[in-house]
């Protein structure tokens, strides 16, 4: 009697662990999908801080060019429009020029770069580049100085 009790409580019980087995599965895999895409996410801005990092450091070097070659800026040889065509030639600011644009398009996806010297030595530097693997499609980094 007590046998014939105690295998029909056992044949209720059948399968009671599996069930618990695949829930913990189930809440498992939710956590990892969840992680999956905070890493995505991280790598995404991960991204476009590296090219903004790249875009002020970017910015810092024509700035270096223009101070160094304070006659020709003042002159407004150095300025140029985004989009433009790399200058040519080889004056020292054409030069400058041509090599900081080579690097704008090297380092930044599209990146284009434009530079404005007023006649009162007011800079105004703009980067754009492409950001659309980032959190937005096109960046832009202004960066106003004086000489």
């Amino acid at each position: 009697m007590l046998s014939a009790k105690l295998e029909n409580k056992l044949a209720s019980q059948k399968g009671v662990t599996m069930i618990e087995v695949l829930v913990s599965v189930i809440i498992l895999s939710i956590g990892l999908l969840g992680l999956a895409g905070l890493q995505s996410a991280g790598i995404t801005h991960n991204q476009s801080a590296s090219f903004r990092s790249t875009a002020t450091m970017m910015t810092y070097s024509i700035l270096d060019s223009l101070r160094a070659n304070r006659a020709e800026a003042s002159n407004g040889n150095y300025n140029i429009a985004l989009g433009a065509t790399k200058p040519t030639g080889d004056a020292i600011y054409q030069k400058d020029l041509n090599n900081w644009m080579t690097e704008l398009a090297l380092r930044l996806p599209t990146g284009q770069g434009s530079v404005a010297v007023d006649n009162n030595n007011n800079v105004m530097i703009t980067i754009q580049w492409d950001d659309s693997r980032g959190s937005m499609a096109a960046q832009q980094f202004i960066m106003a100085t004086r000489l």
